[in-house]
């Protein structure tokens, strides 16, 4: 049976790549708070703000991100 998987606008999240003590899993740091040596930048909050940055979600949870780097 095949998979239909639809895209669907207006997804209220938050989102961050901010890590946590004791997280179960692999993450990585936010370029813009590393840049920064903070931890106050999010790629999504929720009823709030989205980052300027923020490109979106790559399955399954992959944050795209254009954060400058050094190279650009």
């Amino acid at each position: 049976m095949t998979e239909s998987i639809r895209e669907l606008r207006g997804g209220n999240m938050d989102i961050d790549l901010i890590p946590k003590p004791g997280l179960a899993w692999e993450q990585e740091a936010c370029p813009w708070n590393d840049a920064d040596q903070a931890a106050t930048h999010k790629c999504a909050v929720k009823d709030t703000s989205i980052c300027r940055y923020f490109r979106g979600i790559k399955a399954l949870d992959t944050v795209l991100c254009a954060y400058p780097t050094r190279e650009d």
